[in-house]
């Protein structure tokens, strides 16, 4: 407390007992016993009032001993069983667990990885893909500021996510690498990669990459081969040695039916190769008779046009093609989309021509769009626009229900420019995005689509596309949200089918280490978006006829289902909606490749490396007893003891007001026991 305050608790005091004495000492006919019990109880309540309105603070410190953290992160994986490592991963739980001495010194953690990170539960050892970078990021946000020597149980084998090795660059504590295997290097010939389009064109020929890896010492040769059932599409025999053990296949085949054509790639494996399982590869390749064609239609170079065929292009269904307003008109019949970016006045001969061959339209319009121009030519929107730009940000229509769209994180990309104004559209349309302008709604829409006579529209207002795409990839490392939002637009677009009130959305084949998922909508009978619907989707293997049933989740706009637990095989599938005579059935092949099986051994360097670089060490699976020793007798990891200090005013302290609420109490029934009342 400051002078000040213990100043006015004097005063209060000094009045409390002055008012006392004045009351019950001077002139009062009460008793002398009576007289006395009054004057306290009264100087109690007196100052105890006046002692809350001065309201002093008091302050407190407490102390707390806070044990190091030691997070102790497990692979999940496959390949953990199949190196043969399971259950010395399990013996190693137990006896950190059971280990006294580390739960004394310790506040210990356990958590488990495999494509993802969550705290462990149990350990199956099936997890498809091995994310380690992901994992070690999770425990340093966790774990951010505090002390935390990390204990990563793995092989160090990582199939998906950025190279963990240069990960820990900013991890602020020591790793400590349990190396699950062994260094011991075994003759064994692979197939590292195969890359190749996921669709084909009849008739035409589509590019194989194999990369082909041998390790082991002296030379080796082997044939390598793909096959179609029975037949060999192509053979070449590959010679390797210690020095040059990598070979680099490159290739085409041949489209010769429409339809999922599947391959099997095979490297035959040597006489004392210990893993076979990584000298065979299956891939698909789904031909198709006829490419969506996408024409872009531009008079000026600008970034958004190359954002917008790569984006385009990602799928290999669709081609697009760029061209001047005087260059596209003998094209425009041979595209089945047409994309006019920024029209003006040069356009307008391919106004004319579009009309007359009925073709579907995106308009993308930004700074140098001539809205007067624009105005004229098309009766769908219209914009009066003033000479003045304006930024605008983009907010998701969360209940647009023409096609399935997610939220690729538009409230965190950049904003697009355009000409200040609103934007009207005349027709019956849905929006896409809603425009804001330094936060707040603008109540115009930035992107809408409109269907009218058969034909399907869509205007998105704004230029500046290549820095959402840009910044995309940062927020999620890859181009593949912002993709795929620009190929449902275009595939939606360049569709004349009719709308359907089920819409299915799936692949015709998948690898069953990548996510397996089907998504549906279903509308009611004036066409809207039904999120109260139940939908559920029959799988049937048509091998074996066994048939499993799964529930659609409803997700934003769409209804999803994870299919990830079927095995290898092929399916065919009927959604349908619970009550309702609708349905859709389709066909899908899941290809059987387990990542996790392709290794050998642990991978020992890059183990060795991140242990080194943050100050830790590294131990084998043989070694644990070391591990545990090494951590208790470091003197880095020690308990602190923390101190809090805490600063509470008297007002906040409810004694006091009920030893006031006592006082005044006690003095009534007193005064009215002895008939003072």
């Amino acid at each position: 407390m400051t002078a000040e305050t213990i100043l006015y608790i004097v005063i209060a005091i000094v009045i409390s007992l002055g008012v006392t004495v004045f009351m019950y000492g001077y002139k009062s006919k009460h008793s002398n016993g009576l007289r006395w019990t009054f004057g306290i109880l009264r100087f109690i309540t007196i100052f105890s009032i006046l002692l809350l309105l001065i309201n002093p603070k008091f302050r407190s410190e407490t102390y707390t001993i806070e044990k190091p953290k030691l997070p102790v992160i497990i692979d999940n994986s496959a390949s953990v069983r199949e190196l043969g490592q399971d259950e010395n991963v399990q013996q190693l739980i137990e006896r950190l667990m059971s280990n006294s001495a580390l739960s004394d010194k310790f506040d210990i953690s356990y958590y488990s990885f495999g494509s993802g990170f969550a705290e462990n539960d149990s350990l199956s050892f099936n997890e498809r893909n091995t994310k380690i970078s992901e994992a070690l990021r999770s425990v340093d946000e966790i774990f951010d500021s505090e002390i935390a020597p990390t204990i990563l149980i793995t092989d160090g084998n990582q199939t998906l996510g950025t190279d963990y090795q240069f990960s820990v660059s900013t991890f602020r504590n020591p790793v400590f690498p349990v190396i699950l295997g062994d260094s011991t290097t075994y003759t064994d010939l692979k197939i590292e990669q195969l890359n190749t389009n996921r669709y084909a064109f009849l008739k035409n020929q589509f590019p194989v990459e194999v990369i082909l890896v041998y390790s082991g010492n002296g030379t080796a040769t082997s044939q390598f081969s793909i096959s179609q059932g029975a037949a060999t599409l192509f053979r070449e025999t590959i010679s390797f040695s210690e020095t040059e053990n990598t070979k680099t296949l490159s290739f085409t085949l041949p489209a010769t039916a429409v339809g999922l054509q599947k391959y099997t790639a095979q490297i035959a494996p040597l006489e004392d190769e210990k893993n076979t399982v990584n000298n065979f590869k299956l891939f698909a390749v789904e031909v198709i008779d006829q490419a969506t064609n996408v024409l872009v239609v531009s008079d000026m170079i600008h970034p958004d046009l190359g954002s917008l065929g790569k984006s385009i292009s990602s799928n290999e269904q669709r081609t697009v093609s760029f061209k001047k307003p005087s260059e596209a008109i003998p094209l425009l019949n041979d595209h089945q989309l047409i994309v006019l970016y920024q029209p003006d006045r040069s356009f307008s001969s391919v106004f004319s021509e579009i009309e007359k061959l009925k073709k579907n339209v995106m308009f993308i319009t930004g700074l140098q769009t001539d809205w007067n121009f624009l105005n004229s030519v098309q009766e769908n929107f219209n914009k009066e626009v003033s000479g003045q730009t304006e930024d605008v940000t983009a907010r998701i229509n969360l209940n647009y229900g023409t096609f399935a769209i997610e939220d690729i994180g538009f409230n965190d990309l950049p904003p697009l420019q355009t000409r200040f104004g609103g934007l009207n559209v005349t027709v019956p349309h849905e929006i896409i995005l809603e425009q804001e302008i330094n936060g707040f709604s603008s109540e115009s829409p930035m992107m809408a689509t409109m269907e009218i006579d058969n034909r399907r529209f869509a205007i998105l207002d704004g230029e500046g596309l290549w820095k959402w795409r840009a910044q995309s990839f940062l927020l999620t490392e890859g181009f593949q949200e912002f993709d795929n939002f620009i190929g449902k637009t275009v595939q939606y677009l360049a569709s004349n089918k009719r709308r359907s009130r089920l819409e299915v959305s799936s692949e015709t084949f998948y690898y069953n280490n990548n996510p397996i998922r089907i998504s549906a909508q279903y509308f009611d009978k004036n066409f809207v978006f039904d999120p109260r619907a139940s939908l559920t989707i029959s799988v049937v293997n048509t091998e074996t006829e066994a048939r499993t049933v799964f529930p659609l989740l409803l997700k934003n706009n769409y209804y999803d289902v994870d299919l990830n637990t079927l095995p290898a095989g092929e399916y065919r599938y009927t959604i349908s909606v619970q009550d309702e005579a609708v349905a859709r059935s389709g066909n899908f092949t899941i290809l059987d490749f387990n990542v996790e099986q392709q290794f050998l051994n642990a991978d020992v360097t890059k183990l060795q490396s991140i242990a080194t670089n943050t100050g830790g060490s590294s131990y084998f699976i043989t070694e644990t007893d070391d591990l545990i020793a090494d951590l208790l007798a470091n003197d880095q990891f020690t308990a602190v003891q923390k101190s809090e200090q805490k600063t509470v005013p008297l007002i906040d302290w409810k004694y006091l007001l009920a030893l006031i609420v006592l006082s005044l109490a006690s003095e009534w029934f007193i005064r009215k026991y002895n008939g003072l009342i």
